[in-house]
C-alpha cells in the first residue's frame, strides 16, 4: 500500500467516490488529490486533498479536506497514511498550520488536531465552514494542527503495510467499455477489418 499524487485520468473515479460519500468538491482539482494504491491488486482505497486559499487581504490558508477511505479499506491505517502525504505536502509549501472544517473531529483528533474556536478562523475559512455546514456537513467544527506536530499511531502504520480489502468487495480498477459509454456488443473500432 502507498500514497501517490493522483492523475488526471483519475478525475471520474475521485467525482464518483467524492459524491457517494458526501464530501466536499468544491473547487475541485484532481491535482490537488492523494490516492492510496494497493501495490499488489492496484485498487484505490482512499483520498484527499489539501486545498489552499489565497484571500486578496491576508497570508495564503492550507485546508486538508475531502479526506475518503472506501468501505472496504477502512480500519486499516488507510485515512492515517492519506492525511500524513498532504500534511507532508503542506509543509513542502511552507504551511505552519493546516486546518480542516468537519464534522468528525474525533478521528483527526489522534494525530494531533485540535478545535479551535470558530473566530481563531482566518476569514475565508469562516466563510467555508459557514458554506459546509450549510451544504455537505451541518456539523462541521474547525479544527488545526501545527504541520510540525502530526503524530502517527504506530497501529495504522503496522496496519497500512498489511492492508487488504475486505472479503467479498468488488473494487474492480479496470475500465471497462462502459465506463467510456461504449457499448461492446455494438462497437466497431477504426481499425477493426471484419476478418476473424
Amino acid at each position: 500500500m502507498y500514497v501517490r499524487d493522483a492523475k488526471n485520468r483519475e478525475e471520474v473515479w475521485l467525482l464518483d467516490h467524492i459524491e457517494a460519500m458526501g464530501l466536499d468538491d468544491t473547487a475541485f482539482r484532481s491535482r490537488d488529490y492523494v490516492v492510496a494504491i494497493d501495490e499488489v491488486s492496484g485498487e484505490k482505497a482512499g483520498f484527499g486533498r489539501i486545498r489552499i486559499h489565497k484571500p486578496d487581504d491576508g497570508d495564503d490558508v492550507c485546508e486538508l479536506t475531502s479526506i475518503g477511505v472506501l468501505e472496504e479499506w477502512r480500519g486499516q491505517g488507510v485515512g492515517a497514511h492519506v492525511i500524513e502525504r498532504l500534511i507532508e505536502y503542506a509543509g513542502d509549501e511552507g504551511f505552519v498550520t493546516v486546518y480542516t472544517l468537519t464534522g468528525d473531529g474525533a478521528y483527526l483528533a489522534r494525530f494531533g488536531f485540535s478545535r479551535i474556536d470558530e473566530s481563531a478562523l482566518p476569514a475565508v475559512l469562516q466563510d467555508r465552514l459557514a458554506a459546509k455546514r450549510e451544504g455537505v456537513d451541518p456539523d462541521a467544527v474547525p479544527l488545526a494542527i501545527d504541520a510540525a506536530e502530526f503524530q502517527m499511531p504506530s497501529h495504522l502504520r503496522d496496519a497500512f503495510k498489511q492492508a487488504t480489502a475486505s472479503a467479498g468487495s468488488d473494487t474492480a480498477d479496470e475500465d471497462s467499455p462502459e465506463d467510456f459509454g461504449i457499448d461492446p456488443e455494438k462497437a466497431t473500432y477504426k481499425y477493426d477489418t471484419g476478418r476473424r
